[in-house]
């Protein structure tokens, strides 16, 4: 039977060291390897083993698969240099991972003692319950205490909110927020070649560089791992160094050869991003060896000749030469080193295969999810900013007792929440496009930096997966940020940076690691025929999507400084990701039934009241006709309607549902089974876009029987002017689907 190629390194390496000259290493433990070298004998001894170590795992990890329990072979084959950077690197420095990081894994638990990577990383690739870091949902790399949050696929979505880290940490600092981080930490994030071509990689590389260049800090360390190809397809010979070498506000280091050569290049990198407090590229040389994966076939568009070029480039091969050619080591060591190795590897799969609980119920799949605990959420009402504070802020006169009425519109409650919430968590942090000296497109942050600062209140670049990225940073880093997306069209062109990345992060870390913040985004649409399709969106379907995030929508102004303040006590007791999309259309509107009426204005409620996902609004609750439910601007039309129909004898209650996701099924089924009828009143695109369809699936798949409608935005994009009337539902829509539901 012909020789796997994992077979054939294998035999390469062991090759050399049985025919490598014989010698005794004669160098101490403690000699440095060369006079203007850092690196020890001992500390080069400790990296190769760590790179055997990664080696090793990966052979046991495809092994495993043949009988079934290994289910990940993503491997680190020649990429086991990253170790050098993992010895160079404090546990205090936070490390985003490409999932190639073996060697950088296994250097950096020797800084932590009783750790044991060997168990935790066949634990990890077994998907047994017992991995410390996922408890069996993926195989990551992470760890808690070593400042490893985990990232699944990274391909370049990590880049933004690391680089978001590296920024948010002299601001961390300087709010003296408590997260176990030094003044002078540096953030590590590590990609391939392929991956730096992402859209998420360059956005992430660039608003590090923006930064600094607006006089800011991003010290973080990117660690380009060139292998030469992404799969199949191969990366332009020079493409990295072209790329990134000449790039302003980013030092290039470019390292390759033998541990030592690394070691110089990554010693000298780290320590200008450390004092200087900059980006710093690192571009690391390495080699892909077994192919992509395990299942990756790599004969079919490589040929053997090319194959055993490569291998002839492992890194193992290469510093076991150096090793014995400086006098660090024996071959006779090397080769016990390795033995021993193989024992304690071998040992732990014998322990995973004896005992490797699994996940076995949706409920523990799901703990860590969205994690929720009303009591002490409930609990942060009672943190209070000071009087003297407030009265600082607001002037003489509170704003829930200001008498003027142009400050209760929803975006003068929206303000003065923003404000309170500030003065209560110093950690909060408001940024976004035009959030500071402008004070938002629609005046919704007015006043905020003037009285808050720069450092809490500050504009960013016009890039949502940046925004996005600061914010899933800074929450790492201990602050509470409530970013702003301009437009619900926008964040579109960041989705991910919700679904793959931050919504994820504590169900991939067991809750270990949270990035909590409150995504301010305005949509929906409205706005009298003002703006077209970019500016009117009015689809939320796949924010709804999004597993474990928290959407909430308010329609009026009282109702939205409590429903933030709600989402700003989750975000912070529970770690949660949750947006709140503002309707532009209410920003500053007054009336109710007709113009001058003033009945869409309320008074600004006192601090501590709050509102909290699954507590609806209802409207003329002794209405038994029909359930009319809605939510933002269909709620108002609703409430209009509503009063026609009383005056054509249907009596309609009307819901606010105020949270789309989770939604607030079990109200709206009790509200639906005491009216018999329902009507969903729902702004947002017919297929999918919107509530409708898990509604009325909702009291469906319930047992409700009676008469159920729904009126629906048709699915199109919004056009300007008055054509935007055509696409959008009406109060006459809904009046109409009313009558016909009560016959």
């Amino acid at each position: 039977m012909a020789k796997t190629r994992v077979e054939i390194v294998q035999e390469n390496l062991a090759a050399y060291l049985a025919f490598a000259p014989g010698t005794a290493a004669g160098l101490s433990a403690d000699a440095a390897l060369a006079p203007d070298s850092s690196l020890t004998v001992q500390q080069a001894r400790e990296l190769f083993e760590d790179q055997v170590t990664s080696r090793l795992l990966d052979v046991a990890a495809r092994e495993l698969r043949k009988t079934n329990q290994s289910f990940y072979t993503i491997s680190s084959a020649g990429h086991e240099q990253n170790a050098v950077v993992g010895a160079l690197l404090r546990l205090d420095d936070p490390c985003f991972l490409h999932y190639r990081s073996g060697g950088l894994m296994m250097a950096r638990s020797r800084q932590l003692p009783g750790a044991n990577p060997i168990l935790d990383s066949v634990r990890s690739f077994c998907a047994s319950a017992d991995d410390p870091i996922s408890h069996g949902r993926h195989k990551v790399w992470g760890s808690w205490p070593m400042w490893v949050p985990p990232q699944t696929s990274t391909i370049a979505s990590h880049l933004p909110k690391a680089a978001g880290m590296a920024f948010a940490l002299r601001r961390a600092h300087r709010l003296d927020i408590a997260n176990h981080l030094s003044a002078d930490s540096i953030v590590l994030c590590s990609f391939g070649d392929a991956s730096a071509n992402h859209a998420a990689a360059l956005a992430g590389i660039n608003s590090a560089r923006y930064a600094v260049r607006r006089g800011g800090t991003a010290p973080i360390v990117f660690l380009c791992e060139d292998n030469g190809i992404g799969i199949s397809v191969e990366t332009p010979r020079n493409w990295i160094h072209d790329s990134f070498s000449r790039q302003t506000h980013l030092a290039y280091f470019e390292a390759a050869g033998a541990m030592d050569e690394i070691w110089a290049v990554a010693e000298e990198a780290i320590r200008h991003c450390r004092s200087n407090r900059t980006p710093v590229f690192l571009h690391l040389h390495t080699v892909r060896l077994w192919g992509h994966a395990g299942t990756d076939v790599e004969e079919s568009y490589r040929s053997v000749a090319e194959i055993e070029a490569i291998e002839a480039r492992d890194p193992l091969l290469i510093n076991a030469r150096f090793l014995v050619e400086s006098g660090a080591a024996s071959p006779a060591e090397m080769q016990g080193m390795m033995l021993e190795v193989q024992r304690r590897v071998d040992a732990a799969c014998a322990e995973v295969a004896a005992h490797s609980p699994k996940l076995t119920s949706v409920e523990e799949i799901i703990r860590p999810l969205a994690p929720y605990n009303e009591t002490i959420i409930r609990a942060t009402t009672e943190i209070q900013a000071e009087g003297v504070a407030r009265n600082g802020f607001f002037g003489d006169t509170l704003p829930e007792k200001f008498a003027a009425t142009t400050k209760r519109t929803l975006g003068a409650h929206i303000n003065s929440a923003l404000a309170d919430e500030m003065l209560r968590f110093p950690e909060i942090i408001v940024f976004g496009e035009d959030v500071g000296k402008k004070g938002g497109v629609y005046n919704v942050t007015a006043g905020l930096q003037a009285k808050f600062g720069p450092h809490r209140c500050f504009d960013t670049l016009l890039d949502e997966t940046t925004i996005l990225g600061v914010a899933q940073g800074a929450g790492l880093a201990g602050l509470l940020p409530i970013p702003e997306i301009q437009y619900l069209a926008y964040v579109h062109n960041a989705l991910d940076q919700l679904r793959g990345e931050a919504c994820s992060l504590q169900f991939f870390s067991t809750g270990q690691f949270a990035n909590p913040m409150v995504v301010r985004v305005q949509g929906l649409a409205y706005q009298k025929g003002f703006g077209g399709h970019f500016h009117n969106d009015n689809s939320i379907g796949a924010l709804r999507d999004i597993p474990g995030l928290l959407l909430a929508v308010p329609s009026r102004g009282d109702e939205a400084a409590m429903m933030l303040r709600g989402l700003v006590a989750t975000a912070r007791a529970c770690g949660r990701v949750a947006i709140f999309l503002e309707p532009i259309a209410l920003y500053h509107e007054r009336d109710l039934h007709a113009d001058g009426d003033n009945q869409w204005l309320f008074d600004y409620p006192s601090p501590g009241r709050i509102l909290l996902p699954g507590e609806v609004g209802l409207y003329h609750e002794e209405a038994q006709d029909l359930l009319i439910v809605s939510y933002a601007n269909g709620l108002r039309l609703s409430l209009r309607a509503a009063r026609r129909l009383k005056e054509q004898g249907i009596q309609a209650r009307v819901l606010d549902v105020r949270w789309l996701n989770p939604l607030p099924v079990e109200a709206i089924r009790h509200h639906a089974w005491e009216c018999g009828r329902v009507l969903v009143a729902d702004e947002c695109r017919a297929t999918g876009g919107g509530i409708a369809d898990a509604a009325i699936a909702a009291l469906a798949e319930t047992g409700f029987i009676g008469p159920m409608g729904s009126v629906r935005a048709v699915d199109s994009y919004v056009p300007l002017a008055a054509a935007a009337n055509l696409v959008l539902i009406s109060e006459a829509q809904i009046v109409e689907a009313a009558r016909k539901l009560c016959g």
